[in-house]
């Protein structure tokens, strides 16, 4: 098996286009292993309150165990994973 390899449509969840992850949150609930990190975009002016300055990133790769639930949880369908 390769290395997995999980995106997120941003025009979905953050970047001020889709829901804001702070609202949503449910990948970040839905993972057991918490591959997930809620956080501000590097090299966006820093307002804590504006939804474009966060994003979700899925940081620890290694520890997926690829049961799909943060693909079935999302709501905007913005999580794939392979």
């Amino acid at each position: 098996m390769g290395k997995t390899k999980i995106a997120i449509d941003y025009s979905k969840c953050g970047d001020g286009v889709g829901i804001d992850p702070r609202d949503c949150g449910k990948c970040l609930k839905a993972c057991d292993p918490a591959i997930f990190l809620c956080h501000e975009t590097l090299g966006v002016p820093q307002d804590p309150v504006d939804p474009q300055t966060w994003r979700v990133t899925a940081v620890w790769l290694d520890l997926c165990n690829h049961c799909m639930r943060c693909v079935e949880v999302c709501p905007q369908g913005a999580i794939t994973v392979k």
